[in-house]
């Protein structure tokens, strides 16, 4: 029984030993004689490692995975630091930089960007006739004014907001609902509405569908509308008495609509972009919608801006290049 413990202890012994130096072995980067050797005697180490694993300890099948796995990572980390300095030494390739916007527009666009001379301030008469000149598409483009303003949206008394009827109209065609019954509905059919009546509209709200471009509502009937603010609301329809969609004088209300009545609020970064006709309209027609939309923005001028009022104008068409006008325009 002695003898047999004995041979059981040397037997772990040597185990052990041949653990130890397959290890040692790894760590020196002799791995390569073990991988030379033949199958039967990595067999044969394999056997010996296994009967040698202990439950608990350096000998334990735990601890061995554990460092194989912390010699694999140390090999990983060796490597990719190898290879980083491999990408340091080699020379750097600059990414292309952007292009201008001008060169990644199309070619009818840099055909007619090349007619727009840059850093030059054209008159507005020069700007509207440049723009006519170099629309770039077949349909009727709408000629565009962005005016920016040193105005503070945050402000409500430099919040600017406004309606008005431009002179040659927008050249569109403006479908007109007008939300009101008995004799208002009456003197808005007369005026040229196109639909008309609280029962008629309040269907096509009801449905989601609305076949109209301008409602105008009288104060009676507001309340019935409230429930469809979230309707008219992001469509802009939503009648309101600033821009003069809500109010007794349903005639007259039709008759401007009809006849090309506009409304500009600046955004949040105090910019006013405005439709002020078509190409086909000519630079006559053109200047006086630009000269009345000029005028209607200097009267509302807040008394509490300090500096420049005006910053910035630009003409432009439907997809057509950016022209600079002076702000002396205005």
């Amino acid at each position: 029984m002695a003898e047999a413990k004995k041979s059981t202890k040397k037997a772990d012994k040597e185990a052990e030993l041949v653990m130890e130096t397959a290890l040692e072995e790894k760590k020196d980067g002799n791995s390569q004689e073990v991988s030379n050797a033949s199958d039967q005697e990595k067999d044969s180490i394999k056997e010996v490692a296994e009967k040698s694993t202990a439950k608990a300890g350096k000998r334990s099948s735990k601890a061995v995975k554990e460092a194989e796995e912390k010699q694999a990572k140390e090999e990983r980390k060796a490597h990719k630091a190898e290879a980083d300095a491999e990408a340091s030494e080699k020379p750097k390739q600059h990414a292309n930089p952007t292009r201008p916007r001008v060169e990644r527009q199309g070619k009818k666009f840099r055909t007619a960007a090349q007619l727009v001379e840059k850093n030059k301030t054209y008159s507005l008469n020069e700007a509207l006739a440049l723009a006519i000149k170099t629309s770039p598409v077949k349909f009727d483009a709408t000629v565009e004014a962005h005016i920016n303003l040193g105005v503070d949206p945050r402000h409500a008394d430099q919040n600017i907001r406004d309606n008005l009827v431009l002179p040659a109209g927008t050249g569109k065609t403006i479908r007109v609902a007008v939300f009101a019954e008995a004799d208002d509905a009456k003197a808005a059919k007369d005026a040229g509405a196109d639909l008309v009546g609280v029962e008629e509209i309040t269907k096509q709200l009801e449905k989601g569908v609305i076949y109209f471009d301008t409602l105008i509502a009288t104060p009676s009937q507001m309340a019935k509308l409230g429930k469809y603010a979230r309707t008219l609301g992001p469509r802009g329809l939503m009648p309101n008495p600033k821009s003069g969609t809500v109010t007794t004088d349903v005639t007259k209300a039709v008759s401007e609509a009809k006849d090309g009545r506009v409304e500009y609020r600046v955004d949040s970064t105090g910019i006013v972009h405005l439709g002020i006709g078509k190409v086909s309209f000519g630079a006559a027609k053109l200047q006086d919608n630009a000269s009345a939309v000029f005028a209607s923005i200097r009267g509302n001028k807040p008394a509490s801006v300090k500096g420049n009022y005006v910053k910035a104008i630009h003409i432009s068409t439907t997809m057509g290049p950016s022209i600079t006008v002076a702000t002396t325009e205005l």
